[in-house]
């Protein structure tokens, strides 16, 4: 057992500044800073080529970076000891397919140093137990995948790190990889997970970090990301003098009218009640009041420009 286990815990787990790669001619990632806190799930949201995985390469100390600087656990110990600590998946599961799923596990705490006591417990989690003897070839893709989560979780890491965790499953597997991660999290893990997948970040992540082309667009909470503006629907018995009210208010961005309704853009936080006052002191009457935000899809291709 690492060291960094027996020390104050610390609030953040990874802090990157400024980190650049560049491949020849082309940077792949450029400028990049953001921090992990302890007890989130993050989620790096991004295209193909949009630098996720080099990002992830590089902290892991498997690509050498270009610039900038990263530090696990506050800098307190240098990166081969902090990897100690963080648990892995970057590329498609990889074990002996003649050997039983516990057998494999078996050379994995080997390797890792931790008792086989851990087995059980991390095929429990991953709902693996009951195939403890079975022959890795004869797992499906997901519980491959099942398989590999639990291998990395055997030595309890303060953070487990995946690269397009539900990649090529079908719906089932990627519905039950996703409950995994509900597991892992609601149990402490820190969670840093790259994915191009919308649905999947929205559904498991309580923070997102957007790239694009390498540069970070967005960094900050899912919910935060999702609430930014956001926007009325209304109908009235006079639509114009409603519009004259409402485009002079100091919250609305612009007003668009849909099928008959107007489609009040926001600018800053406006409360469905406020915005019933204001038009009700102007005696106008609502027919239509609805209050939405912009999903994450809506935010990404804004960001992104799709």
């Amino acid at each position: 057992m690492s060291f960094i286990k027996n020390v104050k815990p610390l609030k953040t787990i990874l802090s990157i500044d400024h980190l650049v790669k560049d491949f020849g001619r082309l940077r792949a990632v450029n400028q990049v800073s953001f921090e992990i806190e302890k007890g989130n799930v993050y989620g790096i949201l991004g295209p193909n080529g949009s630098g996720k995985s080099t990002t992830l390469g590089i902290i892991l100390g498997v690509v050498n970076k270009s610039a900038g600087s990263y530090a696990w656990f506050g800098g307190s110990v240098d990166t081969q000891q902090a990897l100690e600590n963080v648990g892995a998946i970057i590329e498609r599961p990889n074990f002996y397919p003649y050997m039983t799923a516990y057998d494999n596990l078996k050379l994995v705490c080997k390797i890792k140093k931790v008792p086989y006591t851990k087995i059980d417990e991390k095929l429990e989690l991953v709902g693996l137990l009951e195939r403890k003897d079975s022959k890795f070839r004869t797992f499906s893709l997901g519980m491959k995948q099942r398989l590999a989560r639990a291998s990395a979780l055997l030595n309890d890491p303060e953070i487990l790190i995946l690269d397009e965790p539900t990649n090529v499953l079908d719906p089932q597997g990627i519905r039950q990889i996703r409950d995994i991660i509900r597991q892992i999290a609601s149990r402490g893990t820190t969670i840093l997970l790259a994915s191009h997948l919308l649905d999947e970040v929205e559904k498991v992540c309580s923070h997102v970090i957007v790239l694009k082309k390498g540069k970070m667009l967005y960094c900050g909470t899912v919910s935060g990301m999702t609430s930014n503006e956001g926007f009325f629907e209304l109908d009235s018995d006079d639509n114009e003098k409603l519009r004259a009210v409402l485009v002079a208010h100091p919250s609305v961005k612009n007003i668009e009218e849909d099928n008959k309704k107007l489609i009040v853009y926001l600018k800053a936080p406006l409360e469905a009640k406020d915005l019933n006052k204001l038009v009700f002191d102007n005696y106008i009457t609502l027919t239509h009041l609805v209050k939405r935000k912009h999903s994450l899809e809506e935010q990404f291709l804004q960001l992104t420009d799709f």
